[in-house]
């Protein structure tokens, strides 16, 4: 679609480590500190600790090889993804990659389907968050908390980028205390070294016993994959906020080298221990819910409650983070004139202000509907964004595939990550990703198919907008060259 983009056409980010932003507004406001924590968080969503016991249920203990399958799958995505933006860090990510390496039709779709994901998501952690509020506070009913939440990290958001990463240093960090201390606590159980904890039916003997360790068949593996995948959403984010970090290269670095072990520690560790801590056929884990199940099996007081309160936690960093991420993708689209050039101005403080209240909007919009048409409306908002981190991925990597080329051509010496086994597991992502998409339209149980049909309504609807977009603009230029020859040949 156009000709071999180059590295110095970098839209928003710093043209080496700690370099000053270019053609931005946006400001180095994250500390290093900021970013590790982001970079660990983002990993660690909600969905780890509500939906997990589902996976569990459907799977068995197998559900390990579903968690370890779907966390190598992004340990490679994010490789590519470091590798990209190690190399040109920019608030774009891999939107801005994809424009540059396939064409302006690629980061235009992959950005908007991008901001809708997100924009939805706010919707859903607003409800959840505000259902365990009224749940402690019932004098304030369900959409006043959900107004008031967007409303506090709206104001986070627009005051400057220090403060989001302030807030979200946090919530972050109480969610990996949390979640490091269960695996310390639950490991020690296992193998009988708490004290003053009876927990007659936790050991290693729950990882084949009860059906053994598949009980429903190799085959429940690739439907766990399906009820996990989405949970790792958010493991890009660091890469779209190191543009505003004080190293951007040292930032995504870090960040690319330490998924292994925050994937491995935090999913795969923490599900190890819930599925010894109980048999995976347990009614207190279809009920309670994992964790809580898990917690209560130790004899812990108030286990509901301090759930509550660390769900409480991931979902207002979730939204945080979410308004956040929504907010400079929108910006970078803005900045490469694939949305309204407000959103790429920003305040003196380096806020994106126009895109961070248009994304809110729509938020607050689908806030509505999932109060008002839950079934409906807000049921297809859902569906219809479900695949996008799986076309996220896939433009990864497709990007990826060319973009090692121009790096290398161009500026080899900014390689400082680089993709494993290129291009081989490249290729080998592809696929499996490709066979995920493909498995979903199987998928009728969990609403697999639906999902995977109704994004792919959307995005064809997104891209369709970017190729027509993109011939309009064609047709200017070629009129607009022809005037200026006619206008060269009268003067001649």
């Amino acid at each position: 679609m156009t000709s071999q983009p180059t590295l110095t056409k970098a839209g928003n980010g710093p043209e080496g480590p700690g370099g000053p932003p270019t053609g931005s507004g946006l400001q180095a406001g994250l500390k290093n500190r900021h970013l590790s924590m982001i970079a660990i968080g983002g990993v660690i969503g909600a969905g780890l600790f509500v939906g997990s016991s589902t996976g569990i249920a459907t799977t068995g203990p197998g559900i390990l090889l579903s968690y370890a399958l779907v966390g190598t799958l992004v340990v490679l995505v994010m490789r590519m993804l470091g590798e990209m933006s190690a190399a040109n860090p920019t608030s774009g990510s891999f939107s801005a990659h994809a424009d540059r390496a396939l064409g302006p039709w690629a980061g235009f779709t992959i950005g908007w389907l991008y901001w809708f994901f997100w924009v939805v998501v706010l919707a859903v952690e607003a409800t959840a968050g505000a259902a365990i509020l009224e749940g402690w506070i019932p004098a304030v009913p369900q959409w006043g908390w959900a107004l008031i939440v967007m409303l506090v990290l709206t104001a986070t958001n627009l005051a400057s980028v220090g403060s989001y990463g302030e807030f979200e240093f946090w919530f972050a960090g109480i969610k990996v205390v949390a979640i490091a201390a269960f695996i310390v606590v639950g490991g020690l159980a296992v193998f009988g070294l708490l004290p003053g904890v009876d927990s007659e039916q936790a050991g290693l003997s729950n990882l084949t016993g009860h059906g053994g360790f598949l009980p429903n068949g190799a085959g429940a593996v690739l439907t766990g994959i399906l009820l996990v995948v989405f949970s790792f959403m958010g493991s890009e984010i660091a890469t779209l906020a190191a543009g505003e970090s004080e190293d951007p290269q040292r930032a995504v670095t870090k960040a690319t080298n330490s998924i292994i072990w925050r994937i491995g520690v935090f999913y795969l560790g923490s599900i190890l221990v819930v599925v010894c801590l109980l048999p995976w056929d347990s009614e207190a884990i279809a009920e309670d819910g994992s964790y809580v199940a898990a917690l209560d099996s130790l004899g812990i007081a108030h286990a509901g409650q301090i759930m509550n309160f660390i769900v409480l936690t991931s979902v207002l960093s979730c939204l945080n983070s979410g308004l956040y991420t929504a907010s400079r993708m929108a910006f970078s689209l803005g900045e490469r004139g694939d949305a309204p050039r407000a959103f790429a101005r920003t305040t003196h403080r380096g806020v994106p202000r126009a895109a961070i209240l248009v994304s809110v909007v729509f938020g607050f919009v689908a806030v509505f509907f999932n109060y008002k048409f839950p079934d409906s409306v807000f049921l297809f908002l859902v569906n219809s964004s479900g695949a996008v981190a799986l076309l996220v991925w896939l433009v990864i990597c497709f990007s990826q595939l060319r973009m090692r080329k121009i790096i290398q051509a161009e500026a080899p010496d900014k390689l400082v990550v680089r993709m494993w086994l290129y291009p081989y597991l490249t290729w080998l992502s592809i696929g499996f990703i490709a066979f995920v998409l493909v498995y979903m339209l199987t998928d009728t149980e969990h609403d697999g198919r639906s999902t995977v049909l109704l994004t792919l309504l959307v995005a064809a609807v997104v891209l369709a907008i970017a190729l027509v977009r993109h011939r309009l603009a064609g047709r200017r230029e070629a009129a607009g060259a022809s005037a200026s020859e006619r206008d060269e040949v009268g003067v001649g």
